[in-house]
């Protein structure tokens, strides 16, 4: 059953991403999540991030032509899957699980529709983590996608490490999805200049091969073409 919320008019209707997105707890507790991370030398994980990863979510479960609740169910994942990192990046899926619980569970959220919540959230990291269903799987590719120059936090190049080289050197990165062969394709033009194709994979091959095992459980591929050649 849709969670409802009440209405100035006295109707009553889902409760929705834009009402999450509303609540200043969660948008306080993004923005601090953020700063930790900054503080530690992360790229960034805020609002810019979850927006991303909300919206590729969403092309991705309508795409598979998912219920509409469930799509935006997904995004609400989305939108909170990095908010652990407020606590610490260690082990952020399970605090952010957590802490999305409280959240909804405070807005009135059915626990029947927070379950799959918790469980892409606490499952979108390469580390511990494993596409438990649809949603979860579409939120992994969707977060791993999120490469970019604009997700580097740290103003002084020459101290740049290789995450920040990387992000830095990804001048355009877009996701496809490709229905009539069942392909979702992350396509990146990188500047060498700033790191190589040999340096991305470096960092990024696990969550590569997680964004695969993801694709497999809508029974999709996944592929990666950099530059405009086919790596996987």
């Amino acid at each position: 059953m849709d969670t409802v919320i009440p209405t100035s008019q006295g109707t009553a209707r889902p409760l929705t991403l834009e009402d999450v997105k509303a609540n200043p707890k969660v948008r306080t507790l993004i923005d601090g999540a953020n700063e930790l991370l900054k503080s530690m030398g992360y790229t960034e994980h805020g609002h810019r991030h979850v927006g991303i990863v909300a919206g590729i979510t969403k092309s991705i479960l309508k795409g598979l032509g998912r219920p509409p609740r469930e799509v935006e169910l997904g995004m609400i994942a989305a939108h909170l899957h990095d908010i652990g990192n407020v606590i610490n990046r260690h082990d952020h899926p399970i605090s952010g699980a957590n802490i999305a619980f409280t959240l909804l569970n405070e807005m009135g959220m059915d626990a029947a529709e927070i379950a799959p919540i918790l469980g892409a959230i606490g499952n979108h990291e390469e580390l511990v983590g494993q596409p438990v269903s649809v949603m979860s799987a579409a939120l992994i590719v969707a977060d791993k996608s999120d490469v970019h120059f604009s997700r580097v936090q740290n103003p002084m190049l020459e101290t740049f490490d290789i995450h920040d080289r990387v992000n830095y050197a990804v001048q355009r990165s877009r996701v496809e999805m490709l229905n009539e062969d069942k392909t979702i394709e992350l396509t990146l033009e990188i500047d060498a200049t700033f790191a190589t194709v040999m340096e991305y994979f470096e960092i990024f091959l696990s969550r590569m091969i997680m964004c695969r095992r993801s694709c497999e459980t809508f029974g999709y591929t996944f592929r990666l073409r950099v530059n405009g050649t086919v790596l996987g």
